[in-house]
């Protein structure tokens, strides 16, 4: 059973920054995609940002230019750097790890808090 789980949560004021980090129990460069999505209580999770496992890289409107991703194969770990953060930039952060291929079996973390309040 492949495990996920995310880290780097926390309290920042607008304008700072933040990096949440995802490890699996798996080696990541065997999904083949790894993405953030984000919620907030009531909403449906939205998508923030994704790396394929060949180095493509999309993000959504809202966080692009502020947030960046990235993975370390050495750590095991695929990472979202955010800075010039915004009070809506505030949600659980949860990772998705796809293993198999386009049409193959996703997996979550449990998610972190982010939030961005002066």
């Amino acid at each position: 059973q492949v495990q996920i789980m995310e880290s780097g949560g926390g309290l920042a004021q607008p304008g700072g920054s933040l990096r949440l980090s995802c490890t699996s129990s798996t080696r990541i460069d065997t999904f083949y995609y790894m993405s953030w999505y984000r919620q907030t209580p009531g909403n449906r999770r939205d998508f923030v940002a994704t790396i394929y496992g060949d180095g493509r890289i999309g993000y959504d409107d809202s966080v692009r230019g502020r947030f960046t991703i990235s993975t370390d194969k050495a750590s095991n770990t695929m990472s979202l750097e955010m800075t010039n953060l915004k009070p809506e930039d505030t949600a659980v952060y949860y990772c998705k790890a796809l293993l198999g291929g386009a049409g193959g079996d996703d997996y979550w973390g449990p998610g972190t808090q982010v939030t961005v309040s002066s």
